[in-house]
């Protein structure tokens, strides 16, 4: 007897079967899941030890998120902590409460979901020029390499994770050779980071390589299929319970009741007010622009900036509700995922089983595992992926872009804000176009008043963005004409 299907349902197979696909080797895969943590649990273990934040609801959530993006968008798309509100909540007095922190996320979501449903976040992803996009990619990747290095160099108080004045001492569980150890083991496994399906390709152009290029060429493959990210993260596990034995007597299995928080209007106004107004520029430019550039950039794979802006919003909207730490999708996560080995939305779906089964099985209890944690072994994965994340600004071959894309590094960085780099980025972008405007043959108008309205309208164009610029030759051809 023959059965049937229908196309819908087929259809509805052939595309689950094509987000399922390995495009790497399953341990490659495994290892990248991991590539982002170096950013994710310092932040997470610092808002429930300070804020009271609810573990148990945001590994539960967060692995949902991570299932559902990996399966939507199909590459290793990185659920992270909303940084500026973690950085808020903790650092200044008095601490957020989790109410103002889930006001805060919310607030957040909700912009970044009215700016993609109206198509304003495709827009501005089309105005802003692509030095300006490296200059905050650079920026945000050296600045996670800055902090990584002060992970691995002194001694953090886990509760604040916040450095001591004290450098790390060299022996111990957490101590630097143990970091060190982990650094020299990633790099010789994985070397500068080279797609892991070319390793060693590049030197090996000749049609018949000899014996020991082939040779090398199977070594070099060999190292780069082991999952070291994978690796050293349970050594940092196994490292947890050597460090306190007594972990093993508050570990309480089952997860916390879900509880839906009561969000005052003060809440709301504190929230929003300190904490939400600071995220909301940076969610625009790394956890959207800069995810898509990059995206592009790794995959040849130009994500939708309104599909990319709906999904953080929906995500806290939901989560932000139930406790659940503030999440978006930002470049260094998905840097640090691919410079591990993540090819494909099936990485993170097994990292988010993975959050999934710690949620359901630990619950809060899982944070005293955290706590033990070695800080210089999240520092090293979190190196490798600030280094990779910075280097995205490779492709900028011009000396003008490359100015551009400085400039707004530094100011980024100085000025601790990604939205003040960004900001004089598209200031000095703007005054390098119009210097070079060809305006030689509008000034001789007789009519200054049309003049300076051709002028103007220049200036509009040149504020629309890169994608009107091609037209711009024929546009001053017609003013040549007019005048």
């Amino acid at each position: 007897m023959e059965t049937t299907t229908t196309p819908l349902l087929s259809g509805r197979c052939g595309w689950l079967r094509r987000r399922l696909r390995l495009r790497n080797p399953l341990s490659s895969e495994l290892s990248g899941a991991v590539g982002d943590l170096g950013t994710f649990i310092p932040i997470v273990l610092t808002l429930t030890l300070v804020s009271n934040l609810d573990l148990s609801a945001t590994l539960i959530f967060t692995g949902f998120y991570n299932i559902a993006t990996g399966l939507l968008f199909d590459i290793p798309m990185p659920v992270q902590p909303m940084k500026s509100i973690a950085a808020v909540a903790v650092s200044e007095t008095p601490h957020l409460t989790p109410s103002q922190i889930a006001a805060a996320g919310a607030s957040t979501a909700a912009t970044l979901l009215l700016l993609g449903a109206t198509g304003a976040m495709s827009f501005l992803y089309n105005l802003i020029p692509l030095p300006v996009v490296r200059g905050v990619q650079l920026s945000q990747g050296l600045q996670f390499a800055f902090t990584a290095i002060k992970y691995v160099r002194y001694d953090y108080d886990t509760a604040t994770l916040k450095p001591s004045s004290s450098p790390r001492s060299w022996l111990g569980l957490d101590g630097l050779i143990l970091a060190l150890a982990a650094l020299l083991f990633i790099i010789l496994s994985t070397g500068s980071g080279t797609d892991r399906d070319c390793a060693g390709d590049g030197d090996f152009a000749e049609s018949s390589p000899s014996n020991e290029a082939l040779s090398r060429r199977r070594r070099l493959r060999l190292l780069s299929s082991i999952p070291s990210a994978l690796i050293v993260f349970f050594v940092g596990l196994v490292l947890c319970f050597i460090r306190d034995p007594s972990i093993f007597k508050d570990l309480k299995f089952g997860p916390s009741k879900f509880k839906i928080l009561k969000i005052t209007w003060e809440d709301w106004k504190i929230g929003f007010v300190r904490a939400a107004i600071p995220q909301i520029p940076l969610s625009v430019l790394n956890s959207v622009i800069a995810v898509c550039k990059l995206s592009n950039d790794l995959f040849d794979k130009e994500l939708s900036a309104t599909t990319v802006s709906v999904s953080v919003g929906v995500m806290n909207l939901i989560g932000c509700w139930f406790g659940a730490m503030p999440v978006c999708h930002g470049a260094g996560g998905l840097a640090g995922q691919y410079r591990f080995g993540a090819r494909s939305g099936l990485s993170v779906v097994f990292l988010g089983v993975g959050k999934l089964i710690v949620g359901l099985v630990f619950g809060n209890s899982f944070v005293r595992i955290l706590s033990q944690f070695p800080i210089g072994i999240l520092g090293v994965l979190l190196l490798f992926a600030g280094i990779e994340l910075a280097m995205a600004s490779k492709d900028m071959n011009t000396k003008e872009d490359s100015f551009i894309m400085l400039v707004c590094a530094a100011v980024s960085m100085t000025g601790s804000s990604a939205a003040l780099g960004f900001g004089c980025g598209v200031v000095l972008y703007l005054l390098l176009k119009l210097r070079t405007l060809d305006s030689s043959s509008v000034a001789r108008s007789n009519d200054d008043s049309e003049t300076a309205s051709h002028v103007g309208t220049l200036i509009a164009l040149f504020l629309r963005g890169p994608l009107i610029f091609k037209f711009q030759e024929c546009i001053l051809f017609r003013l040549r004409k007019e005048c």
